[in-house]
């Protein structure tokens, strides 16, 4: 998107403008808007422009982070349609009785807090108009006041552990294939020209020693390394200051047994929860299929609720008894055990090619066990 007049001679932020009639872009306009208030208690023009589709949040997200240098560089539309869109927002949010409040949007950089840029003119007015969120008055004043303060607060330093060399674009220097490097505006930088060449590598595992080293450290950096075989980036650790780290293993190694009783204790308390969880769903099954022998039921409940099986009863609705959830898990017991599914999916047969080879034995076992 340009700041240059549309063809109505208005910027985007063009107070001035007049709303058009209500219509079609009303309707988006107000869906987006009402659709981030209702999620989190405010609305800003962001939000709005990512309902619509008109920015993608991952455009957002690079910009906040010093990837791309203006963000109207990145949203769809002609001057003249993004003028009115956002025009009407702010009479929709008259309309509402929202509070406007102005939000600073800044990043760290190399050298300190930088605030981010929504045109490439910079006009006063028109950057704080994208500043400027809205925000429901029923939110009670210190919910507000902690808004204000994550919405201010610069998004954390991303460091990548590279995949191949590159070269630092201030000095010059080679960065070898798994070493760190952080992307400013575009350009990749070795980590003394970052500001970061002082700070020590934590890799990722330990919990209480990563949240104790974050407390301490006045700089902190995220790694994140590319997968390839699931095409996003992950988490690797973190960089933070020297003394920060050896202050947070001291800590560490002073509670050591204390914090060892602790995950002790949340094994048996998660043990215990797991086996109610499992006895109430045998129960239930019990309740939906009268005539499941009460062995397999238990066994059914106790496959379907193992934590961390990303299975169907450790969904949100298999742990609030879901009929349907609890019913496909009983299903999935009675392919598995009293079909030869099992051996039609080893014999090479597609998924669903073997799930309707069996689905009339299924429907039999169902309907005696539901009698």
């Amino acid at each position: 998107m340009k700041t240059d007049d549309g063809p109505s001679g208005s910027t985007p932020f063009d107070r001035s403008a007049q709303p058009p009639p209500r219509d079609a872009l009303w309707r988006r306009v107000t869906q987006a808007a009402e659709a981030a208030l209702e999620d989190h208690g405010y609305v800003s023009p962001i939000d709005v422009l990512c309902g619509m589709r008109l920015l993608a949040p991952r455009d957002v997200d690079a910009w906040r982070k010093g990837r791309i240098d203006i963000l109207e560089s990145v949203i769809q539309g002609s001057p003249g349609r993004i003028s009115s869109s956002l025009a009407m927002f702010r009479q929709w949010a008259q309309e509402k009785g929202l509070q406007p409040s102005e939000t600073r949007y800044v990043r760290r950089a190399p050298r300190g807090i930088v605030e981010l840029r929504f045109t490439g003119s910079g006009d006063p007015e028109i950057e704080k108009s994208y500043r400027t969120h809205f925000v429901s008055p029923a939110l009670p004043e210190p919910k507000q006041k902690r808004l204000q303060e994550k919405l201010e607060r610069p998004p954390e330093t991303v460091v990548f552990e590279i995949l191949r060399d590159s070269q630092c674009s201030e000095c010059g220097a080679e960065i070898e294939r798994d070493s760190f490097l952080l992307m400013e505006a575009g350009q990749p930088l070795c980590l003394p020209c970052a500001g970061l060449g002082d700070l020590e590598f934590l890799p990722a595992g330990d919990t209480a020693l990563t949240r104790r080293s974050t407390k301490y450290s006045g700089r902190v950096a995220v790694v994140v390394r590319f997968s390839r075989s699931r095409k996003r980036y992950e988490r690797q650790g973190i960089l933070v200051e020297p003394a920060a780290l050896e202050k947070a293993e001291q800590e560490c190694a002073e509670d050591a047994a204390e914090r060892a009783a602790e995950r002790a204790r949340a094994a048996e308390r998660r043990c215990e929860e797991d086996r109610l969880l499992a006895a109430r769903m045998a129960g239930e099954i019990r309740e939906l299929f009268p005539g499941c022998p009460p062995a397999e039921a238990a066994a059914i409940a106790a496959h379907t609720a193992k934590r961390g099986s990303g299975r169907v009863g450790r969904t949100a609705a298999g742990r609030k008894l879901d009929e349907r959830a609890l019913t496909l898990a009983v299903i999935a017991a009675v392919r598995h055990n009293h079909t030869n599914y099992d051996e039609l999916l080893a014999g090479g047969l597609e998924r669903e090619a073997a799930r309707a080879r069996v689905a009339g034995r299924v429907d039999d076992i169902l309907e005696r066990w539901r009698n």
